[in-house]
């Protein structure tokens, strides 16, 4: 809890900074673990991200989904992305779909409020179409990659070039994390700076295939693994690159008027050498190392620096968080499934949740993991190929973040209810093949350019 006086700090904020409507940074890492950044004890040093949380609010109990294209639509959206069929895996170079055109997103409630909005980097919410794409989804302003995984110094994704800015390729030699640092610092400095602006930047950095330019490599020549050491060079280029953008905040004179929100779209790969420590699994599961995430949130004179909030709040809640703290009311047609959870931030309250839903399927089996979190305890529901049934795990999870005591047969009845709710919660699904994404059909070809290979609308 935090002290009358850091309240009123908080909540005293400059008369310079309510005069004009506050400006929004989101920044986004790919694949990054609970205990890759530095205020959670990481190898890799991360005084730039630190700086977030020092200056800020860390989001202690934060949630987002197994992989990365679930979390990015619940982030935009604000709705489960169960609804229209995204929950379970991500969106494939060859899917011919994305995040549905009739879901409202975040930067058009921005854009309709006067916003300027910016995507910068990993998109990965649909690239057939040209009506997926960011352009057309309420962002002024793109400049990166549609797929997941692309090389971080040629640009390719399986032999393809997948780099772009607004819709036309872009051919240039640079390591994608400072060239997405060099773009957001720039389109800040030519922003319009009559009116407040949103910029959303979602690295592709730590994802594979791990890379780092050499004079990143050679400050961590100490470790003896070289797979540590690819690893701590990409984390130490992002924490560069966020401190590059913050640097730029601070030059232009907007860091007062400024809401920056620093997050991980899931869990670490222990398999490329995240840490999740002391949380249990990792990227591709439904345990804490694969959705509970490591994050922060600043906003001087209304946030109190260097505390924490114990609020449980997911991506979904971002949409209707983040409005609120803009003085916005969400513009879509269909209900958020998302909570406003600015009070509880700004006053450092927490309120009870209701049931909250998770749930992946593996991309090499048939294999679906599921979990359901209600206040301490949390329900884990495996299903396995060649395997009849499910198996189901209780955890109380503050007092065994590890997850490491199935207490399920002493707590029969909780396990029941949170299984119930569980089995309601997937009748949201639409119908359709959940199954059809992870592989490519026959006939397809990696396109040689996949700007070019978007289909007109």
């Amino acid at each position: 809890m935090w002290t009358r006086r850091q309240f009123l700090a908080a909540t005293a904020a400059p008369l310079s900074a309510q005069t004009a409507p506050p400006n929004l940074v989101i920044f986004l890492a790919d694949d990054l673990g609970w205990r890759d950044v530095g205020f959670h004890g990481g190898r890799t040093a991360t005084p730039n991200i630190d700086r977030i949380a020092k200056e800020g609010v860390e989001l202690a109990r934060c949630y987002a989904f197994p992989f990365c294209s679930p979390t990015r639509a619940a982030l935009l959206t604000g709705r489960m992305p169960i609804r229209y069929g995204m929950v379970y895996t991500v969106i494939r170079p060859w899917s011919p779909y994305g995040l549905p055109v009739d879901e409202h997103l975040f930067p058009e409630t921005l854009k309709s409020a006067g916003y300027q909005t910016a995507c910068i980097g990993k998109w990965h919410l649909g690239h057939a179409h040209r009506r997926l794409l960011p352009n057309a989804r309420g962002f002024d302003h793109f400049y990166g990659h549609v797929n997941a995984d692309i090389h971080y110094f040629t640009h390719l994704h399986m032999g393809g070039l997948d780099w772009q800015r607004n819709g036309k390729s872009v051919d240039e030699e640079g390591y994608s994390t400072n060239l997405l640092a060099n773009e957001a610092s720039n389109w800040l400095r030519q922003r319009d700076k009559s009116r407040p602006f949103f910029l959303y930047l979602p690295f592709n950095a730590i994802h594979a295939p791990l890379s780092a330019p050499d004079e990143v490599m050679v400050k961590h020549r100490q470790m003896e693994h070289p797979k540590l050491r690819m690893l701590a060079g990409a984390i130490d280029a992002m924490d560069t690159a966020i401190g590059q953008v913050l640097a730029t905040l601070d030059q232009e004179s907007l860091t007062n008027n400024t809401i920056v929100l620093f997050l991980s779209d899931n869990g670490g790969a222990p398999a490329q050498g995240s840490e999740n420590t002391p949380l249990r699994g990792g990227k591709g599961t439904t345990y804490e190392g694969g959705i509970h995430v490591p994050a922060a949130i600043r906003y001087p004179g209304r946030l109190p620096a260097g505390t924490k909030s114990q609020q449980v709040i997911t991506v979904t809640d971002l949409f209707p968080t983040l409005a609120a703290a803009l003085n916005l009311s969400p513009q879509g047609k269909k209900p958020l499934d998302g909570q406003n959870l600015w009070p509880q931030i700004t006053e450092g309250k927490t309120v009870p949740r209701e049931p909250l839903f998770f749930a992946v399927k593996s991309n090499e089996r048939a294999d679906f993991r599921y979990a359901v979190l209600h206040g301490d305890w949390k329900l884990i529901r495996t299903i396995e190929e060649g395997r009849p049934g499910h198996a189901e795990y209780l955890f109380n999870v503050p007092i065994d973040p590890s997850e490491a005591k199935d207490v399920r047969d002493a707590n029969p009845a909780k396990a029941h209810d949170l299984a119930q709710a569980l089995d309601q919660w997937l009748t949201l699904h639409p119908d359709g093949d959940i199954q059809s994404s992870t592989r490519p059909h026959p006939g397809w070809i990696p396109p040689k350019d996949y700007t070019l290979a978007v289909r007109p609308d």
